[in-house]
This record gives C-alpha cells, sequence and structure tokens, in this order.
C-alpha cells in the first residue's frame, strides 16, 4: 500500500501510530527503505510523494487492523 506524508504533523503521528504497533514497519521511496518507527528516518525520505508501506506481521490480526485504521488517513493511490 502507499501513503502520502505532507505535513511535520503527519509525519509526527503517523510514526507514533507506527510505534504503537508490535512489528516491523517500513517504508519505501525508490532505492531507500527506512525504519517508519525512526522519526529521523521518515522525515528524510521526499516529502508530498506517495511512498510504499512495507508491513511485517499478520494483517488479519487486530493490532494490524487498529493500526490501519489510525493510519487510514494517509493511504493513498499509487501516483
Amino acid at each position: 500500500m502507499f501513503i502520502k506524508l505532507i505535513t511535520i504533523d503527519d509525519v509526527k503521528t503517523f510514526v507514533g501510530f507506527a510505534n504503537a504497533y508490535p512489528h516491523d514497519i517500513s517504508i519505501v521511496s525508490g532505492h531507500y527503505r527506512v525504519d517508519a518507527k525512526s522519526i529521523m528516518g521518515v522525515f528524510s525520505i521526499s516529502p508530498n510523494k506517495p511512498v510504499e508501506l512495507v508491513i511485517d506481521g499478520d494483517l488479519e490480526s487486530e493490532e494490524a487492523k487498529e493500526f490501519l485504521d489510525a493510519i487510514a488517513g494517509y493511504i493513498v493511490a499509487e501516483e
């Protein structure tokens, strides 16, 4: 899936949600892959462009569903 984080507050809020999820989460932008739980890592990628979100763990679990619900406002179609 793809997400788009536009503002500084978007990044802060998203990273907070990511840190509450118990499994690894990565963001892929071009050839770069960063830890989605690292605020510095997320800030290092290009803003205003959709980036791929890679979520480890069982996406059917209650934890994953809660995480996906929390970030629903950031999920976009690939441009």
